[in-house]
This record gives structure tokens, C-alpha cells and sequence, in this order.
């Protein structure tokens, strides 16, 4: 099988396939820039945090490569509740493409090579793949990760670069050879800010953003090193900063009317912040470390497209980078991405069987989105090899199944971010609890190890056997007790109270439990934490999994593949369309089609049933002429 593209979507396909016994070539323009972070040098955040963890619990790489080469960790949302606790890594780019070369080089089953795709020409026989430099393969599987290759171009101000992100080669030959495909393909846009130099900054005057001391990182395997951490940085634009970029817009190539493709809404350019914001007096400005090695670090926060002098001027007002040298300058870049509705929820092409896509190809955004469904894609592309049934993730199994179920139901019009509030049985979906969640799909697939299972089973063991002592130990009223608790803020105690109740207590942590109520046994800090969450959120746990169930029957519902959506009488010509598009598999991804009613659902629904009862029907007709052994 081929995997065109090496960035993070392409590493994670060309790596499953592998290790699930195909044969796996991985195309890529540059072997120098193998797992790129074009953009921020980060990995994680709020939602894409679980997403990492994801696929590490599947048997991915991500997060076993993001823990072997972070700068900073930071734990996100602690005040909040665990269904948005979140880590951050900031991590050390060059480090982390060349680790991430290196495992792919050494893969038994993997064979990289660069070069340019120009075309690619699907048959019975397996899909033929073309490049500029005169090679030609055949796969019986292809996954394509193109990232923002397609034709992409640069855009600083009124100049127009014919180029990708980092200096790259764009591939303008592939977009013309999946037009003559038959697929269609939309225009979108995506930016970074400047990069500057180190020692030309004044940290006095920013605010030091340090890193965490966390026991793990995002691998469920016992790897993470808490080696010494590097600072963020925090500065504000000033009205000053403002002033200047509305004053510019006009020859800013998002306004100028040079890009045409739909930015992310919820990672948008200076300039965009200050035409939707106009009363904000400021902004918030990482300055963010690239690497141990580098005195280059990024500024998040000013993502735009104006020419080198503006960018200059920008940054003069803004506290600490007023003699910012820039190393290299900000830019919009534009790239074709397939429009909606063109791939299945294994991610395979609708239009053509055995070509799968994943990443910023499928209209998403980030390096974590792209990674998972490189994954997925890379499973399925392999089980289509070897002849195995392709798998699917429902909404219920985790933040990947959302992400691709909103990807094919819902369709997006602009680069896709995942985010916490898009996964409505989030407290199930929690960073976690990926392992238990996904490692045993991940064993039944292949790609998770012993190792993983052996320390799901253990941390399992442990948490029941826990939670168990805790509802079996009684903490009694005592002087030392109640004055304990007092200086929690907690209510006194006048008779005795399980552990298990007490942790129940929102202003008590596990820790204060323990205290009141000793261990014989240490317990790992995720054990802890995983008892913790699993007593205080029982009840809201509870009720969330009774959702599940009701959404599951509703998924249970399965819409035949070959049903005739214009033949059903009721339904509206607006919602024939939209399933005739989508092609739903069961009515709990109809339910999600945007513009397909309830009473859209209802008549699909009565069809189903009606059509369900006549062929029973027709089927005992049938047995009772045949007479008996028919079946």
C-alpha cells in the first residue's frame, strides 16, 4: 500500500499499515521534512489533547514522540471539571521530524522515498501512482495526506509565492489529476506569524508562562522524561498595534481580496481579530521556544498576511518585541482541500474504492487532527489489503469518531478544529481514560502492544480494588477529623462516613481522603486521579452512559447502502439530496444531517420499518412454497 505524503497524518498511516503487515511505501516531496510543524511547535490543547491520547492508546506515535522531545508541559482547565482538563506540549520542532524520520526508517515493512506525485490512476488491479521524477508504483491500497500542498500558494501583502509552507514544492499536478477524477475540490486558507530571534527580545517586560511538573505525559507507556522545561512567554498588542493594522488592512492579502479560500474561525489572523473585535484594547502574544538548539521562537497570537514592512511596524508596538529581529516573516497560505461528502466514515473515497485521504486534504486543521485520521486511514488501507472488514469509530468511542463523524454527516465549509463542546457525551470522552476506551479496539486491530494491554488490566485492577477499600473503610468524628476537614472548608463529621462518600465532597480531593484515611499501598498518579474522577462523577457518569445506550439504539438502526432516497414518498427534496450525498448508515447519522428535518426522520424511519415488514413477509412467503431447508 502507498501512503502519499509525510507530514503527521502520512507518518501515522505509513506506520499502521506497516506494522499490520503490508508492504508500505511512503511518498514525500522532502525526506528533510518528515513530521513538519510548519505552524506553532506545539502539540495538544484543549480537545486535541484527548485526541493525542487517542491514538497513542490505538498504537499510534504521536504522543510517544511529543513526550520523547517536549520543551514544556502544561496542564490546561484545571479548575475545571476532567471532561476539559487538557496538556499542552510545547515541543522542539527539528527534534521532533527528525525522531519521527528515524522511527519511520527503521519500520520493518516501510519504505520511504521522495518525490513528487503527479498523478495517480485507480484499477482493478490497484492504484498506479506517478512522479515528476519518472517513478511508478502500484498499491492495492493509497492513503493521500497531502496537507497544504494542493496548489497552495503564499501570500505576503501584494506578493503571491508559487511555493507551500517551509519553502516546499507544491504539487499543482495532483490537484488537475483528482479534477480528472471526478472529484471536486474547494480552496482553503491557513497562516503563521513571524518567527523572531531570541536575543533581540526584552522578556522583562512579558510575563514568564513556566511549564508544569506532570508525573506523565501523552503516552500511556511509562516513557515520559521530566527533563528540565523551557518558558513561554506572554506579551499584548496595544492600541497602537491596532491603529496600524486598520490602517493597512487594504494591502493585507486577506482583505485585499488576493485569498479566496475560508480561514480557520477559531485560529484567525490579527487582522481578522481586529475587524471582529473592535473594542478589544488587546490581544494576547506568546512567544513560544522552537527548540533547545535555536534562538528562533514563534510569536502565536499574530498570524497575518502583510508585507515585511508592516509586520516590522506591528511588532515595534507591541511590550518586549519593540527590537524584534524577524528571522521569518508571517504569511497566508492557500491550498485545495476535497469538498465534503466525497469520503465514507472509513475514510475511503465514495468515487474511488481502495483510495483513502486524510488530514488538511479532508478539510481539518491541526497536527493532532491530521495525525488520528492518518491512523485510521492507514488501519483501514490495510485491512482493505488483506482482505479484512474496514473498522469505523462511533461518536461514543471517542473524540476521532466525532471528528470524522461531523467530517462526513455535517460536512465542514471551513478548516475543521476539534473542540471540547463538539462531543456531546464529553465527560465519557475524557483525556483519561483513552486507554480504556481504545486500547482493546487497538489490540483487536493489531496495533496494541502487550505491554499497553498488560497496563490497561493492571491500572483496571488497581482502580476497582481502590474504590472498593474506599467504600469499605469508615472515617469516624474526631477532633483531629473534624478540624482536618474544617481547614478544607468541608463539613464536620458527627457519625461515621465511608471514604468512598467523603471523596464524594467537591472540596475534597483524593489526596485528603487518604490522609483521613491511609493506604497500605502507593498508588500511580493516574490511578489516583482515574478513582477520583470515577467516584466524584459517578451519578454525571451515569447519566451520560444512559445517553450513550439511547444513542446507540439509534445507531443500531442501520440504513441499508443501497436504498433509493428519491423513491421514499414525504421526503422533502432538500433532504433527498442531502442523504443521497451523505449517505447515512443508520438513522443516528441521519438525525445529524444539517437540514435534514424530524419529520424528514420520521418518514425515513416509517419507509425503513415498512420496508423491514415486507420483506419478512415476503421472505416466509417464500419459505412456505420452497418448503423446509430453504434458509
Amino acid at each position: 500500500m502507498i501512503v502519499v505524503g509525510a507530514g503527521h497524518a502520512g507518518c501515522e498511516a505509513g506506520l499502521a499499515a506497516a506494522r499490520l503487515g503490508c508492504r508500505t511505501l511512503v511518498l514525500t516531496l522532502n525526506l528533510d521534512n518528515i513530521a513538519l510543524m510548519p505552524c506553532n511547535p506545539s502539540i495538544g490543547g484543549p480537545a486535541k489533547a484527548t485526541l493525542v491520547r487517542e491514538i497513542d492508546a490505538l498504537g499510534g506515535q504521536m504522543g510517544i514522540v511529543t513526550d520523547a522531545t517536549h520543551l514544556q508541559m502544561r496542564l490546561l482547565n484545571t479548575r475545571k471539571g476532567p471532561a476539559v482538563r487538557a496538556l499542552r506540549a510545547q515541543v522542539d520542532r527539528k527534534v521532533y521530524s527528525l525522531q519521527m524520520k528515524r522511527i519511520l526508517e527503521n519500520q520493518e515493512n516501510l519504505f520511504l522515498q521522495q518525490g513528487l506525485v503527479e498523478s495517480i490512476d485507480p484499477s482493478p488491479s490497484g492504484t498506479v501512482i506517478k512522479t515528476a521524477e519518472g517513478d511508478q508504483y502500484r498499491g492495492r491500497a493509497v492513503v493521500l495526506a497531502t496537507g497544504t500542498y494542493l496548489s497552495s500558494r503564499l501570500f505576503l501583502g501584494d506578493v503571491t509565492i508559487d511555493s507551500a509552507p517551509a519553502s516546499q514544492i507544491p504539487a499543482y499536478r495532483l490537484s488537475d489529476a483528482l479534477r480528472d477524477l471526478g472529484l471536486e475540490l474547494v480552496r482553503f486558507k491557513t497562516g503563521t506569524p513571524p518567527r523572531v530571534n531570541a536575543r533581540s527580545l526584552d522578556y522583562d517586560k512579558m510575563k514568564a508562562q513556566p511549564g508544569h511538573r506532570v508525573p506523565h505525559g501523552f503516552s500511556f507507556l511509562p516513557i515520559y522524561d521530566e527533563r528540565p522545561q523551557l518558558d513561554c512567554w506572554l506579551t499584548y498588542t496595544t492600541p497602537e498595534t491596532h491603529r496600524i493594522i486598520s490602517e493597512n488592512l487594504e494591502i493585507s492579502a486577506m482583505y485585499s481580496g488576493a485569498i479566496t479560500g475560508i480561514g480557520p474561525r477559531y485560529c484567525p489572523s490579527i487582522e481578522t481579530k481586529i475587524v471582529l473585535f473592535p473594542d478589544r484594547e488587546s490581544h494576547p502574544v506568546f512567544v513560544e521556544p522552537e527548540g533547545r538548539d535555536t534562538t528562533e521562537v514563534y510569536l502565536s497570537g499574530v498570524s497575518n498576511s502583510f508585507p515585511p514592512a508592516v509586520q516590522r511596524e506591528i511588532l515595534r508596538t507591541i511590550p518586549g518585541l519593540e527590537r524584534a529581529e524577524i528571522l521569518r516573516y508571517g504569511y497566508a497560505v492557500e491550498y485545495d482541500c476535497l469538498a465534503s461528502g466525497q469520503f465514507d466514515f472509513t475514510l475511503q473515497l465514495r468515487k474511488l474504492p481502495g483510495i483513502f485521504t486524510a488530514g488538511q486534504v479532508n478539510g481539518t486543521s491541526g497536527y493532532e487532527e491530521a495525525a488520528c485520521q492518518g491512523l485510521i486511514a492507514g488501519i483501514n488501507a490495510a485491512r482493505l489489503v488483506k482482505g479484512e472488514p474496514l473498522i469505523t469509530l462511533s461518536r461514543t468511542d471517542g473524540y476521532i469518531g466525532v471528528l470524522i463523524d461531523d467530517l462526513v454527516v455535517k460536512g465542514t465549509n471551513e478548516p475543521y478544529r476539534m473542540l471540547t463542546g463538539l462531543a456531546e457525551h464529553r465527560l465519557l470522552l475524557r483525556m483519561d481514560n483513552a486507554d480504556e476506551r481504545l486500547t482493546p479496539i487497538g489490540a483487536e486491530i493489531g496495533l496494541a502492544c502487550r505491554e499497553r494491554r498488560e497496563l490497561l488490566a493492571a491500572k483496571l485492577e488497581q482502580r476497582e480494588l481502590e474504590i472498593r477499600r474506599l467504600q469499605d473503610s469508615l472515617v469516624r468524628p474526631s477532633e483531629s477529623v473534624n478540624t482536618y476537614l474544617t481547614q478544607r472548608g468541608s463539613s464536620t463529621l458527627t457519625e461515621p462516613v465511608s471514604a468512598y462518600d467523603l471523596l464524594k465532597r467537591p472540596e475534597l480531593s483524593y489526596d485528603d481522603v487518604v490522609h483521613l484515611c491511609p493506604s497500605e499501598e502507593e498508588l500511580d498518579d493516574r490511578i489516583r486521579q482515574s478513582v477520583e474522577i470515577n467516584v466524584k462523577y459517578a451519578g454525571y457518569i451515569a447519566k451520560q452512559e444512559a445517553q450513550v445506550e439511547r444513542f446507540k439504539r439509534m445507531e443500531e438502526r442501520v440504513i441499508p447502502d443501497n436504498i433509493d432516497y428519491s423513491q421514499i414518498p414525504g421526503l422533502s427534496r432538500g433532504a433527498v439530496e442531502l442523504l443521497s450525498t451523505v449517505r447515512p448508515q443508520t438513522m443516528g447519522q441521519a438525525g445529524r444531517i444539517s437540514g435534514v428535518s424530524a419529520g424528514d426522520l420520521s418518514v425515513l424511519l416509517v419507509y425503513l420499518e415498512t420496508r423491514g415488514r415486507n420483506r419478512q413477509g415476503g421472505e416466509a412467503d417464500r419459505s412456505r412454497d420452497e418448503g423446509p431447508g430453504v434458509f
